[in-house]
């Protein structure tokens, strides 16, 4: 006599795993009718009969390997992390079954009472009613695929290649770094900030201190994400000539973590539908490179990206929906950028200038050839591995933060955290070119010399819009009142007095620097009054006073900054020679 194979299958599952491992290590799994073969190979599949098997969002998946992947052989290429998560559908179930799984039904002889196994592969509607399911209590669920170690929100570091249960992800490592020590001596300290700044960016013609600063803070962030889960700006990488090297500093961080290289668009639409493919796939930074120069970053798309935790669309040709972490570094590349509109308050600036006719032909590097030398997978396991001492260096010491650093009202967690990783590390000057970049703002710079003239003009009585428009219709033989500075259409037509009030109003309370718009109803009139306020200067010290920061001649022997001997010898205001 036979046994019912559903009372035996169910017997195997009370005593545990539903399947079984044979001889030879294959997993052997019972199977009967349609509805019998959905719960058994339900239950299967939630307990793990699949290698790399996990659950995302509801949905199983499965880890694997992209064949064909080919090494990377500039800076300014994709560099895709070579394991990514697939959606389990039905012919991918089916394959898997096929090669991990001999899937069998007991059939018996006709006539006879002997019974045999025959290997069966369940139908299409009977996977796709297993897949249906969105409970997988035995799966382990996987938040994202890392090529890098990362700090984990206790502030360990997740460094063991494959799942990571305690935050979900799994460490796929392009680049073999070694063991890194949890509590790295202080001679390895030492050595990784003498590499660091004397070796791997010494050579770059920073405008700044804060722009070498700011670019280490880029550079760690992808590493410090997990444990801050905190926003992080827009970088802009900009330079005043090519081959400056603006490539190489974005190429640092992609090739480490994963990048994808975008085309830049003035487009709205295709800059979304963008951004929601890369979020598709695994990755640690997006990259704009080699915008035209003097492109002027203003996109409301990007400012609502780099200020949402969660990016949610469409999916591309369909209604339905899609969401994702928005747990990417984005990154921009040019030559005398500009940014305009909320992109000015939402991006961290690093800026090259070599002042010199040919930067590609400058020597003398501490490391030759440092764009070809970075896309050794060997070099970027050094610049990883010394990266990785210098922030558990600073956790080891309670990953002190920086209180004081300039607001930056989404992203004062990024701020304060990466101020306190440079701060313990004596890397001066981050974010100190805050205020500089508002000269980058052409929206801020154009509306702040329209209000200078208007306080020119007016001083601070009340205009309504019907006058200050006529103010702007030239005299004949007369110079223009408002020196070209009076707002107009993108095509550069004179505004309606109804367009002007809209775009007055919505500048109404906003400070260019040290000057206002402000707006109120006229009670006699009933119409819309604007007049301009200026900010009081403060009593006893000059505008622009010289100070030992911004002039090198007042400065005290005792105020060098503490990290200007890591520079090159070279380095003087800021700028290498």
């Amino acid at each position: 006599m036979t046994t019912d194979p559903a009372t035996e299958a169910d017997e195997e599952h009370h005593r545990g795993r539903i399947w079984r491992l044979s001889d030879d290590g294959r997993r052997r799994l019972k199977l009967g009718l349609n509805p019998e073969t959905i719960r058994v190979l339900t239950r299967a599949l939630d307990q793990g009969i699949l290698d790399d098997t996990y659950v995302h969002d509801g949905t199983p998946v499965v880890l694997e390997r992209i064949s064909g992947t080919i090494l990377v052989a500039a800076g300014d290429e994709d560099a895709p992390i070579p394991v990514r998560p697939f959606e389990l559908r039905p012919a991918r179930l089916a394959g898997l079954i096929a090669e991990q799984v001999d899937a069998y039904r007991v059939r018996k002889i006709k006539d006879r009472e002997e019974t045999y196994e025959e290997e069966v592969m369940p139908s299409k509607s009977v996977l796709e009613a297993v897949l249906a399911r969105k409970d997988w209590p035995g799966l382990a669920p996987l938040h994202k695929v890392i090529s890098t170690p990362v700090l984990r929100p206790d502030g360990t570091l997740l460094q063991t290649p494959g799942y990571d249960a305690a935050t979900g992800y799994y460490l796929a490592g392009r680049i073999e770094y070694g063991e890194i020590p949890e509590e790295p001596t202080a001679a390895e300290v030492a050595e990784a900030r003498e590499f660091m700044l004397k070796r791997f960016l010494r050579d770059f013609p920073w405008v700044s201190l804060a722009d070498r600063a700011n670019y280490l803070a880029l550079l760690a962030t992808p590493i410090l994400r997990p444990m801050t889960r905190a926003l992080s700006p827009f970088g802009v990488v900009d330079a005043t000539m090519p081959g400056s090297g603006k490539t190489i500093l974005t190429s640092c961080v992609g090739l480490m973590v994963g990048q994808r290289v975008l085309n830049w668009t003035d487009s709205e639409e295709e800059l979304r539908k963008s951004i929601t493919t890369v979020l598709g796939d695994p990755g640690g930074v997006v990259v704009w490179d080699n915008l035209v120069e003097g492109t002027v970053i203003d996109s409301a798309v990007l400012a609502r990206l780099v200020t949402e935790h969660m990016w949610a669309d469409r999916r591309l040709g369909t209604n339905s929906a899609f969401s994702a972490e928005n747990d990417r570094l984005w990154l921009a590349t040019g030559n005398n950028l500009r940014t305009g509109g909320d992109m000015a308050s939402r991006s961290v600036w690093v800026r090259l200038d070599p002042d010199c006719p040919h930067p590609e032909e400058r020597t003398g590097f501490s490391i030759p050839n440092l764009d070809t030398w970075i896309l050794d997978p060997a070099n970027q396991a050094v610049v990883l591995r010394h990266l990785l001492i210098l922030i558990l260096d600073w956790t080891r010491a309670g990953a002190p933060r920086a209180y004081d650093v300039p607001a930056m009202r989404q992203f004062t967690t990024w701020a304060q955290t990466l101020g306190g990783f440079l701060r313990h590390h004596e890397v001066t000057g981050f974010l100190d070119n805050l205020n500089d970049a508002r000269e980058l703002d052409d929206d801020h710079a154009e509306w702040r010399a329209f209000l200078l003239q208007w306080n020119r003009v007016y001083g601070d009585r009340h205009v309504g819009g019907a006058e200050l428009r006529r103010s702007a219709e030239p005299e004949p033989g007369m110079p223009d009142r408002w020196d070209g500075t009076f707002p107009t259409t993108n095509s550069g037509k004179s505004l309606s007095v109804k367009s002007l009030g809209r775009r007055l109003t919505g500048q109404a309370g906003r400070w260019r620097g040290d000057i206002v718009l402000r707006c109120e109803i006229d009670p006699v009139t009933n119409c819309k009054a604007y007049w301009i306020e200026r900010a009081p200067k403060p009593e006893g010290s000059p505008r622009l006073a010289a100070t030992s920061e911004t002039n090198p001649e007042t400065r005290k022997p005792d105020e060098v900054p503490l990290d200007l001997g890591l520079l090159s010898p070279g380095f003087e205001n800021g700028r290498t020679s």
